[in-house]
């Protein structure tokens, strides 16, 4: 078998930074995301971008090509795309191939695996390099509900591409700023890229996902919490299988409802509203409390890039009020309160 020569690995030695992030012909900004994410994150770890003609998803770095980028010392190419299908298409295969021949790694979070293109294989074994596919699962066992030790927070939405990634690193992030023991549980492509490791849940078969989220997030004496990215939406017909998952896998202590205003439909169902707030906070607690009772909510994070500095303001107060919870931007207001709340409900 050709994956046998060039196996995709989960060891993030296979794939160290610098970064070449590839975003091709990325129509939006949401099919860059993973660029994006990591752009965001882990700046320090980036070097430049590769992008087509017809890219409008571009990031705040130098453009350059595979020659250039090795030379400034990236050493994998990252494909930060992700696409409708997650298909790797004829004229990203050949920069794939370019990125192989010019000394650099490749990883992909896409479905569609770099170990599956005969010529990428060999492009990679040619030149010495790795490839590695995100979306590789690890083997996991099946759930078993059993408690465990240690405190767990998940984010939960109202929709798929919220923000719940992005809520999920910044709750980390602020949580660590006041001396807290507090570790990001990637569950998607880019914050597997953004943490050196994770698990994609989505690629994981449906009777293994709560054992993949109780093998991700294990028990923990430390006094410190585990914060799960969540995924999905109970709400979307599409991709409520797993959400419900990782609720059930992740015995969630604390949930944070993760919400963009002003969105019309369901991602890619325009025959599907937008669910209340109220309605998805209500579905999430009564779904979590199958394996943890005592789940609370603590806040709620709004995705209000659409909308002006006052604008954010008044959404954030409507839902506080709306549902008794700190609502807050976690790009454009941090999450000061929503901690505050954590730290009240769980006292250290």
């Amino acid at each position: 078998m050709l994956t046998q020569h060039v196996p995709a690995s989960p060891d993030a030695s296979t794939w160290p930074p610098p970064f070449l992030l590839y975003l091709g012909n990325a129509p939006d900004e949401l099919a860059g995301k993973t660029a994006r994410g990591l752009a965001q994150f882990r700046p320090q770890w980036c070097v430049g971008q590769f992008r087509g003609p017809d890219c409008n998803s571009p990031l705040d770095l130098p453009v350059m090509d595979f020659a250039q980028a090795r030379a400034a010392g990236a050493n994998t190419m990252i494909v930060g795309v992700a696409n409708a299908g997650g298909r790797l298409d004829a004229a990203a295969i050949g920069h794939v191939v370019a990125a192989l021949d010019a000394g650099m790694n490749v990883a992909s979070g896409l479905h569609d695996r770099l170990t599956g293109y005969p010529e990428i294989v060999e492009a990679a074994r040619r030149n010495g390099r790795h490839l590695f596919d995100a979306r590789v699962p690890p083997a996991t066992p099946v759930g078993n509900g059993l408690r465990r030790a240690g405190r767990r927070l998940l984010t939960v939405g109202t929709d798929c591409s919220v923000g719940k990634m992005y809520a999920t690193l910044v709750l980390e992030s602020e949580m660590r700023a006041r001396g807290l023991a507090a570790d990001f549980r990637a569950t998607g492509q880019t914050g597997i890229f953004i943490a050196g490791r994770g698990i994609p849940i989505d690629a994981v078969v449906a009777d293994f996902i709560s054992g993949g989220i109780e093998w991700l997030s294990p028990a923990r004496t430390d006094g410190g919490w585990d914060l799960i990215e969540g995924q999905g939406s109970l709400f979307h017909p599409s991709f409520a299988g797993v959400s419900l998952g990782l609720l059930h896998g992740a015995q969630p202590d604390a949930l944070v409802l993760c919400h963009e205003p002003g969105r019309a439909h369901m991602r890619g169902l325009p025959h599907y509203p937008v669910p209340s707030l109220r309605d998805t906070l209500e579905a999430n607690l009564t779904a979590a409390r199958l394996t943890n009772p005592d789940v609370v909510a603590v806040g709620v994070s709004l995705n209000t890039s659409r909308h002006s500095e006052a604008e954010a303001e008044r959404l954030c107060t409507q839902v506080e009020d709306e549902l008794g919870l700190p609502a807050r931007d976690p790009v454009r207001h941090g999450v000061g309160p929503i901690v505050d709340r954590l730290l009240a409900c769980f006292p250290q």
